[in-house]
């Protein structure tokens, strides 16, 4: 049996052979260097995030991962050139951005604590006298002096090194500035208008308002708005519960997409124990501003219902109640709210003051009277707030007073009564008035606002319930 020999592979000359471990050595080389297409493609949207619209435009055209441009730099000499892959990576992707160079004139000097205006120009190369000319220069210029932790001054200086232009920001809608003149330095106050939005806020309360308003979004000043729009209806020192939840429509400030502040509550919604009240904000033709149910009926009565915020009711209106000094029975025909000394008593209606004065076992006490059928009293102040004297008009909500014990009064309280024509009822049972609804001439003007407000938040709210199924 015969057996064909073995063919022996053909042999290459040795600088082939070299030459092809050479090439797949570089091939490894490159392909660690340059990632794949699909990684490629990963980085570069990642990075999208921190590019300027721009940029990012520049960069989708530039990238191209189908092959490799003929006229792209090899990447042999990148390694060569001594840098990481890293910073050749930052070098392909990151943007270029031009930054508008400074005069060598321009100082920025930061405000710290403890600075002066004279000692910030001293930090910026100026000489003493030179504070004096700019605060004399113009009568507005003196708001430069009114200096905040943090805030920036900018000075431009001629050559030889003359004050030549101050400006900074003072918020982020307002800046202010002085440029040298032919007749000293002009003050100028730049202000930018920022976009007024509506916004919409939910909120359930599972222990505060407070809470639960924050956690929605509103700001502190609208959470006392909400409390004064429904004060006259819930007390939320005492019926809040767990559960309660509000909505609301309110205006956003928003500059250059940014929120800068908020506004006004356009229309509200709260629900306490099952009963739902409503607002809507409304401005009449006289330009007079109120909040109305959703049916034009005012929310604003003529009385709010307690003359002290968050106070505790240490005595009841009785006929027969047995006096804590005389210890004998006499009737207290009003309610006594437990605070601190100094806590602030308001009007619970308008009124002009009938007394305010010593009235025996009351101590300092104001009487208001509200109109020929209504008047109340506030006894045992320790005294009354600045411009209220007899024959004063107040309105409602003002503060007349502080808590205090004058008179025959075992520790500090305020003692308020209620009459009616002339007799003393209970003030917590007394059925308030209310106050005129909107008018009829006004009647179709309100509902053109108020109905797509209230719509709009029956819909947020829609959406953002379902959203969390």
């Amino acid at each position: 049996m015969t057996t064909e020999p073995t063919k022996a592979p053909p042999l290459y000359p040795k600088s082939h052979l070299l030459a092809a471990s050479g090439i797949a050595a570089l091939l490894s080389l490159a392909l660690l260097v340059f990632p794949s297409s699909e990684v490629e493609a990963k980085r570069t949207s990642n990075n999208l995030d921190v590019l300027t619209p721009a940029d990012r435009l520049k960069e989708e055209q530039d990238v191209d991962t189908s092959e490799t441009p003929s006229n792209a730099p090899s990447p042999f000499a990148q390694i060569d050139n001594g840098q990481s892959e890293a910073e050749n990576a930052a070098q392909t992707v990151a943007p270029t951005v031009a930054s508008t160079p400074k005069s060598p004139g321009h100082r920025e000097v930061k405000v710290a604590k403890g600075d002066t205006l004279s000692t910030l120009f001293a930090e910026a190369g100026l000489a003493p006298g030179v504070v004096h000319d700019v605060l004399a220069s113009d009568r507005q210029a003196k708001q430069f002096s009114q200096l905040k932790n943090g805030q920036v001054l900018q000075f431009e200086l001629s050559d030889a090194g003359d004050l030549q232009s101050l400006h900074s920001t003072i918020s982020e809608t307002e800046t202010i500035r002085l440029d040298r003149t032919a007749k000293g330095f002009a003050f100028t106050r730049d202000v930018v208008k920022p976009i007024v939005r509506q916004a919409y806020a939910h909120g359930v309360i599972t222990t505060s308002l407070s809470l639960a308003a924050q956690r929605a979004g509103l700001s502190h000043a609208q959470i006392m708005d909400m409390t004064s729009i429904f004060g006259y209806d819930v007390d939320f020192a005492q019926d809040i519960h767990p559960g309660d939840e509000f909505d609301a429509i309110y205006e956003q400030r928003v500059l250059n997409g940014k929120v800068i502040g908020t506004g006004s509550i356009l229309s509200a919604r709260f629900t306490t124990r099952g009963k739902t009240y409503t607002a809507v904000r409304y401005t009449n033709h006289q330009g007079n501003t109120s909040y109305y149910s959703a049916d034009g009926n005012s929310l604003r009565k003529a009385f709010i219902r307690t003359p002290v915020d968050y106070a505790r009711i240490s005595s009841r209106f009785s006929l027969e109640r047995k006096h804590p000094i005389l210890n004998t029975i006499r009737a207290h025909m009003g309610v006594d709210y437990a605070a601190p000394r100094g806590t602030p008593i308001k009007a619970t209606g308008d009124g002009k003051v009938f007394l305010a004065g010593r009235k025996g076992g009351y101590g300092n006490t104001v009487i208001i009277q509200h109109g020929k059928t209504y008047r109340t009293l506030y006894g045992h102040m320790q005294g009354f707030a600045k411009g209220i004297h007899s024959g004063v008009s107040v309105k409602q909500g003002q503060v007349i007073g502080y808590i205090g014990t004058t008179g025959l009064s075992t520790g500090p309280h305020l003692h308020y009564e209620f009459q009616v024509n002339g007799v003393h009822v209970d003030p917590l049972g007394q059925k308030i008035p209310m106050a005129d609804p909107i008018a009829r001439s006004e009647k179709n003007r309100f509902q053109q606002q108020s109905q797509p407000l209230m719509a709009r938040m029956e819909q947020e709210k829609s959406t953002l319930l379902a959203s969390k199924r």
